[in-house]
């Protein structure tokens, strides 16, 4: 069995934002020579999320919408959390919400994916560097 590791970097510029990570998880796959085997990809912060939907602005902007809801980044002092002097409690509950990590099969040397299945890196406090892991396994 073959185990290939690697980090992806980012660097959002916004407090929250999607990163469609799609191209970089298959260029790892590709890296790895895994034909089958299984791809993890996981954040590697507490305030960020790795989540599969599909790749439309309108989605996008719905999530931002929708994540207001239960976790609302303002008023900040209503968050325990933030007593401390972050102003990042919403961003723990959102990556709660969104999720740690995928797992996606790959068939073939390929992703598995269902029709508009794209791999995105969910940031909600960003303006600083952070990763996620792929980690691949197979053969």
């Amino acid at each position: 069995m073959k185990s290939y590791r690697k980090e992806l970097w980012f660097e959002v510029p916004a407090r929250r934002g999607f990163v469609n990570i799609t191209t970089e998880v298959e260029a790892c796959l590709r890296e790895s020579s895994v034909v089958e085997g299984l791809v993890l990809v996981n954040a590697m912060h507490i305030t960020a999320s790795v989540f599969i939907n599909d790749d439309e602005r309108g989605l996008h902007h719905d999530y931002e919408t929708w994540l207001e809801g239960p976790a609302p980044h303002e008023p900040v002092a209503q968050y325990r959390h933030n007593r401390t002097g972050e102003d990042n409690a919403d961003a723990h509950l959102k990556r709660q919400i969104m999720g740690r990590e995928v797992v996606v099969a790959v068939t073939k040397g390929k992703l598995d994916f269902g029709p508009w299945e794209q791999i995105f890196y969910g940031e909600f406090d960003g303006r600083r560097r952070k990763r996620a892991l792929v980690k691949i396994i197979g053969e």
